[in-house]
């Protein structure tokens, strides 16, 4: 081979290692759920949030998706796994996810999606000045629980028992059943707390509301319960449960009724925050965001099936009535 012939090889594997090299993504986002898949538009609506900030998977970013599979006791794992990978921002999708990412790293910048009060809870010091090295968006607002309650109420105005499900495996949970108690204590109802964190466990939650003659139920937002929401409304309709749901997404499958935070909105914030994070940002300097957008929505498909009539003033409040 002449010398000239091995010095234009040399020089073009050379530059399409340069050029292989410049258009691998500079960043890495470890993602972080204690459910088994993506919620309905979740994702989209991240990339539209990183999109603002200018970044796009596949060319400047990249992201590793972990699953618990609502088994939240491999997220540890799934976290170290992350840090160990060096990834520059986790994404915790849930309240569970946060704490173990939290647990596994002091130094990764985490951005979570919280159900809960994450004050409360203790992920952050404070929403304006979360400190350490996590903030992020909450879908939390302290009236949730206990409009629920006169939502059903107003509904089914003659139930005399009202259960609720949660799952004792979320830090979460604890906080729910007391303002929905107090609610249900202004309404002289009695309440039932369930818990279930299986799918052979809410076989038998739902076995348990039959058996004691249960009139309504307030399901609570929980990552494990998004994963398994066909099987949640199944359940309600194969027992004839009126139930009140924490998003739409129960009531597009056949649920009777939701309220609760529109979680779209959450996602596209949480992706503008870890692309402001990309840039440099420190999440001590981003304050907590609140979730703005609430919406109730009813399925008069289901009341019907139900055999129950929908009050005309509750129809006209809500955001969207599927037929």
């Amino acid at each position: 081979m002449k010398r000239r012939d091995f010095i234009t090889i040399v020089a073009s594997a050379t530059a399409w290692v340069a050029t292989a090299r410049a258009q691998e993504p500079r960043h890495v986002i470890g993602h972080l759920s204690g459910r088994s898949d993506a919620l309905p538009g979740a994702v989209a609506a991240f990339h539209r949030g990183l999109k603002e900030t200018g970044f796009v998977e596949g060319r400047n970013v990249s992201i590793e998706f972990h699953w618990a599979d609502g088994h939240y006791d491999r997220l540890p794992s799934l976290a170290t796994e992350l840090v160990d990978h060096n990834v520059s921002v986790i994404w915790a999708n849930d309240v569970p996810s946060a704490f173990a990412a939290k647990a596994a790293t002091k130094t990764i910048p985490i951005v979570f999606i919280s159900g809960a009060d994450p004050v409360k809870v203790g992920l952050v010091e404070s929403f304006s000045r979360p400190n350490g090295n996590l903030t992020g968006m909450t879908a939390y607002f302290s009236v949730a629980g206990p409009k629920r309650v006169e939502l059903l109420h107003e509904l089914l105005p003659d139930v005399s028992t009202i259960a609720v499900l949660g799952n004792p495996n979320n830090e979460n949970f604890q906080l729910d059943p007391p303002d929905i108690r107090a609610a249900t204590d202004a309404f002289k109802q009695r309440l039932e707390v369930l818990t279930a964190s299986t799918a052979n466990g809410l076989e038998a939650a739902f076995t348990t509301m039959v058996q004691h003659r249960l009139g309504a139920l307030i399901v609570v937002p929980d990552p494990f319960f998004f994963g398994r929401r066909e099987q949640l409304v199944e359940l309600a309709a194969r027992h004839m449960m009126p139930a009140i749901y924490p998003s739409r997404m129960f009531t597009d499958l056949g649920g009777l009724m939701s309220y609760g935070s529109e979680y779209q909105d959450l996602y596209e914030r949480s992706g503008i925050y870890v692309g402001k994070i990309l840039k440099g940002a420190k999440p001590a300097d981003l304050p907590i965001q609140q979730s703005i957008k609430v919406e109730l929505v009813i399925n008069l498909m289901t009341a019907r099936t139900l055999g129950l009539t929908v009050p005309p003033e509750l129809l006209a409040r809500a955001d969207d009535v599927i037929e």
